[in-house]
């Protein structure tokens, strides 16, 4: 399973999150996405744990946190083509 943070800090660093998620148990990868253009932090970030159970008490605690000025979004990951947000569209329906 990967946990998914979402509203996080633009200055929060690998370091910073495995920090705060090494006291639910072992890290075993973190992914900060960073933007094409600028480079820098996108806001959210993909971690993976040795054990289910070390991640779902970590969401259970972290979930609604504040940290680093934010209130953190912390729920298992969605494959990717499962997001079910609404997309816009790039064309118009109207015909004029």
């Amino acid at each position: 399973m990967t946990i998914y943070i979402g509203n996080l800090s633009f200055q929060a660093t690998e370091d910073d999150i495995r920090d705060v998620f090494v006291e639910y148990g072992e890290v075993v990868r973190i992914t900060l996405p960073l933007d094409r253009e600028t480079n820098k932090p996108r806001g959210f970030a993909f971690i993976e744990m040795k054990e289910d159970a070390q991640e779902d008490l970590a969401i259970a605690e972290l979930d609604g946190a504040e940290w680093l000025g934010r209130n953190l979004r912390v729920n298992k990951a969605k494959p990717k083509g499962e997001d079910s947000r609404p997309r816009p569209s790039s064309f118009s329906r109207n015909p004029l």
